[in-house]
């Protein structure tokens, strides 16, 4: 008799959303171009190949209806949860999503992801046995972003590893006469792939110094000694987080 086949992992997205932001309130409804921000958003993750499904997360029953209106999967999570975070995990602990392997966490406020890099993300965490988890970065292409703290920079290893995520100008470049941006420092992309396992205990632990510090949930993972695959791809997509960013895709739709 021959041996069995190891099971083929399963994978779904999760985008967690809610209505409440500060910068441009209600943006995941803002809907010029004839279909809401979460909708484009939902759409782009439907098409990547790998998940078996796409659910939202919803905060509120305002995103609820959203969902409910063009068609979409969604679960309510409790409002008071802090992050996007605990609404996957929130999901990940539910008899429903316990057959899954891995859960892949989307923003909302991302209407023009590619599907592509969903499928790639989830493939550098099949290829990366060792890690819990995985992310997305790519090559920052001019000083102004590098230094500015908005812009979250990733550093890692040889091996495809992150070592450190930082709101500062890291790797520091010593020789200050360095202009070419040659050795490109790289952005974060926060798009996430979670062992299901290793959401639920990472969504458990308390806020870790340092990410208290530098107010970013992955130094988190890093310092209960999670490792966290590092897929490079190359630019990043525009996330949403101001009028002058939506704006700018409504003009990009409107001219595709």
């Amino acid at each position: 008799m021959s041996p069995s086949l190891p099971r083929a992992l399963q994978s779904a997205v999760v985008i967690p959303a809610r209505t409440a932001s500060t910068r441009l309130p209600q943006k995941l409804l803002l809907r010029e171009t004839g279909r809401s921000v979460l909708e484009h958003t939902y759409a782009a993750a439907a098409a990547a190949t790998r998940p078996l499904g796409v659910w939202v997360a919803a905060g509120d029953e305002t995103i609820v209806r959203e969902v409910h209106r063009f068609g979409g999967r969604v679960e309510r999570t409790d409002p008071e949860l802090p992050s996007g975070t605990d609404r996957v995990a929130a999901l990940a602990r539910r008899k429903e999503f316990q057959h899954f392997d891995i859960l892949v966490n989307v923003q909302g406020d991302e209407p023009e992801i590619d599907p592509a890099v969903i499928d790639r993300l989830i493939d550098c965490l099949e290829n990366h046995p060792e890690a819990e988890m995985a992310t997305l970065a790519a090559p920052i292409t001019d000083e102004a972003t590098f230094l500015d703290p908005a812009c979250v920079k990733v550093v890692g290893d040889a091996a495809g590893r992150a070592l450190y995520f930082s709101r500062a100008p890291i790797p520091h470049r010593r020789e200050s006469a360095d202009a070419s941006f040659e050795n490109r420092p790289l952005m974060h992309l926060g798009i996430y792939a979670y062992r299901r396992e290793a959401l639920l205990r990472f969504s458990a632990l308390p806020p870790s110094p340092l990410e208290q510090c530098e107010r970013l949930e992955q130094l988190r993972a890093l310092e209960a000694g999670f490792t966290i695959a590092l897929e490079v791809v190359a630019e990043a997509t525009c996330g949403i987080d101001t009028a002058e960013d939506y704006a700018r895709f409504v003009a990009r739709q409107k001219s595709a």
